[in-house]
C-alpha cells in the first residue's frame, strides 16, 4: 500500500513539476516574443526615419545650391555698381558671409547625408601600403600648410586585404584631418603626423593615424565618436563616427590610444581576406 501511495505521489509530483517547466517555458516565448516585436517595430521606426530624414536632406539640398549661386551673381553684380568703395565693400562683405555660411551649411548637410547613409562595399584585394602612400601625397600640401610633416611607416611587405578602397581612404582622410586640425594651434615645430601599416594578409591589419598634438582628455575619450560632438567651432562632428562606422563596415573597429599632452593614435583594424591575392 505504501509504496502505492509513493508513487502516486511520485507521479504527482512529477506531474507538478512539467507543469511549472511547461508554464515558465510558455512565459519565456512570449517575452521572447514580445522582445522580438518590439525590437521589430523599433527597427521599422528607425528606418522610417532614416528614410524621412534622408528625403529631407535632399528636399534641403537643392534650394541651398540655388541660395549659393544666387550669393554668387550677387556679389559678381556688386563688384560691376558704380557706387562709393566703402559701400561696395560693405555690401561684399555681408555677401561674402551669406556664401560662407550657405557652403558651411552645405558641408554639414553632405556630411550628415553621408553618414546617414547606407555603405555598399565593393571589396576587392587592395594594399595598405599603397593606399597611406596615396594619401600621403594627396594631403602633403594641405598639412604643410599647417606646419605638419607626414610620415610614412608602411609594413616591410604588401598587406593585401579584401576591402573597399575608396572608402577605407575616406576613413583614413577623414582622421588626418582630424590630426592636422589637432595640431594647427600646438607650438613648437615637432607637428607630425605618421600613417603606419601593421600586420600581414594572412591574419588582418591595422592602419595607424598618430599625431604629435595635445591629446585627447579622458572625459572626451568617451564622447569622441559620438555624432556631432566636436571641440572645434567650425567641425561638424561627423567626421570620426563615419570613419568607425566604414571601419565596422568591413568587419574591423575603430581604436584610440590617446593621452594628453602626447598626441593621439586612431587604429583602424581590419580583419584577414578569405582570399586574396598579390
Amino acid at each position: 500500500m505504501m509504496i502505492l501511495i509513493w508513487i502516486l505521489l511520485g507521479c504527482a509530483i512529477g506531474a507538478l513539476v512539467a507543469a511549472m517547466v511547461a508554464r515558465v517555458a510558455v512565459t519565456r516565448a512570449a517575452a521572447r516574443a514580445r522582445v522580438s516585436q518590439k525590437r521589430a517595430r523599433t527597427a521599422e521606426r528607425l528606418a522610417e526615419i532614416g528614410s524621412m530624414t534622408s528625403g529631407l536632406a535632399h528636399e534641403i539640398k537643392n534650394p541651398l545650391s540655388t541660395i549659393g549661386l544666387n550669393a554668387q551673381l550677387l556679389g559678381e553684380a556688386i563688384e560691376d555698381l558704380s557706387i562709393d568703395e566703402q559701400e561696395k565693400g560693405r555690401m561684399s562683405r555681408r555677401v561674402g558671409a551669406l556664401r560662407g555660411e550657405t557652403d558651411r551649411l552645405r558641408g554639414i548637410l553632405e556630411d550628415f547625408m553621408e553618414y546617414a547613409g547606407e555603405l555598399h562595399l565593393d571589396k576587392r584585394p587592395s594594399d595598405l601600403n599603397g593606399i597611406i602612400e596615396q594619401l600621403g601625397d594627396f594631403f602633403h600640401v594641405q598639412a604643410q600648410s599647417s606646419g605638419v610633416q607626414i610620415r610614412l611607416d608602411p609594413a616591410p611587405w604588401p598587406v593585401v586585404l579584401e576591402i573597399d578602397s575608396n572608402h577605407i581612404k575616406q576613413a583614413i582622410l577623414n582622421l588626418m584631418i582630424n590630426a592636422v586640425n589637432a595640431m594647427k594651434d600646438a607650438e613648437g615645430n615637432g607637428k607630425e603626423l605618421i600613417l603606419r601599416v601593421a600586420g600581414d594578409s594572412e591574419s588582418g591589419a591595422s592602419i595607424h593615424v598618430t599625431d604629435t598634438g595635445p591629446g585627447i582628455s579622458a572625459e572626451d575619450q568617451d564622447r569622441i565618436f559620438h555624432p556631432y560632438f566636436t571641440t572645434r567651432a567650425s567641425g561638424t562632428g561627423l567626421g570620426l563616427p563615419t570613419a568607425r562606422r566604414i571601419a565596422e563596415a568591413h568587419g574591423g573597429s575603430l581604436e584610440l590610444h590617446s593621452e594628453p599632452g602626447k598626441g593621439s593614435a586612431f587604429s583602424i583594424v581590419l580583419p584577414a581576406a578569405q582570399d586574396h591575392t598579390i
